[in-house]
């Protein structure tokens, strides 16, 4: 009996034995084949990453589309981590700004030009470096027109004091107070009617305006009425003469007289004294148009008409 009980835990203990022994040599099977397979699956991976380079290496364009969305993601992350931090404004940096800029340095004019961008500028009390390239841009500009470089600057000098996001109650826009819904077309050689706040570009179309103006009354004056929209009204509110007032005091500078800043814009210039030439800008006159708003169509209702 005791015999046969020995026999049959010697057996299952054989048996237990078997069992573990297969299931080990399962498990070695299995994680070779596993090994195996990662080996092939990631060889096969691998392989797909190098050809993918190689055909990336070729195509400059994909290049740049995986290298601005790689920028791009970078710069996210970059921006999420600094959020409100000071960290965060110094990334607005943009070295190209600079090239929007309208402004000019008063060495890279002439000597008469200079003359007067300093006179605009403590008269109206604007930077000189903007009133630069804005001088600059009116003798060029009066050179292909025919006009008056002086007799420009006036207009500015009368429709806005030189604020370039100036505008009137009718809607008269910028720099020279085009009325930009109606000279729209002008604007299209310049990227839209949003042109009409870059001064550069507001002066050109103003210039082109006046230009018809003139054209169609036949006189520097009877232009200015076209102008201000008054061709068919019997007073301009002063206007033409105030255009004509201040053109004469900007003359006056560009020849080399003096002209003291707060030079009254209904009189011809006289020489300063010692006296006015150190009163402070602040006792010149209001300079800003001061003609009735509905006769400011400035422009351009006229032309239609």
């Amino acid at each position: 009996m005791e015999n046969n009980r020995q026999g049959t835990g010697a057996a299952v203990r054989g048996a237990v034995q078997s069992v573990a022994r297969g299931g080990l040599v399962f498990l070695r099977d299995v994680g070779h084949g596993l090994l195996e397979v990662s080996h092939n699956t990631f060889a096969l991976v691998g392989f797909a990453l190098v050809a993918l380079v190689v055909f990336a290496a070729g195509r400059a364009d994909l290049r740049a589309t995986f290298e601005s969305r790689a920028l791009g993601w970078l710069q996210a992350r970059h921006e999420a981590r600094t959020e409100g931090t000071v960290e965060a404004l110094a990334s607005l940096n943009e070295p190209d700004a600079i090239l929007r800029a309208t402004a000019a340095d008063l060495k890279d004019l002439t000597k008469q030009q200079a003359a007067v961008a300093m006179w605009i500028s403590r008269r109206y009390r604007v930077a000189p470096e903007p009133v630069s390239r804005l001088v600059k841009e009116a003798w060029t500009v009066g050179a292909k027109a025919n006009l008056e470089p002086t007799l420009i600057l006036a207009i500015m000098a009368i429709e806005s004091s030189f604020n370039p996001f100036a505008q009137s109650p009718v809607g008269a826009q910028g720099l020279m107070q085009v009325m930009t819904r109606i000279h729209d077309d002008k604007y299209e050689p310049f990227g839209g009617n949003h042109a009409a706040f870059d001064p550069v570009t507001n002066v050109r179309v103003g210039v082109r305006v006046l230009k018809e103006c003139i054209a169609r009354a036949g006189s520097v004056e009877g232009g200015l009425r076209f102008y201000v929209g008054a061709a068919n009204l019997t007073d301009d509110g002063g206007y033409a003469g105030k255009v004509l007032a201040e053109q004469a005091h900007l003359r006056a500078i560009s020849s080399g007289q003096t002209v003291p800043v707060n030079a009254p814009i209904n009189a011809a210039p006289v020489a300063a004294s010692a006296e006015t030439t150190t009163k402070s800008p602040a006792d010149a006159p209001p300079t800003e148009a001061t003609r009735a708003p509905e006769t400011h169509a400035n422009d351009k209702l006229a032309l239609l008409d």
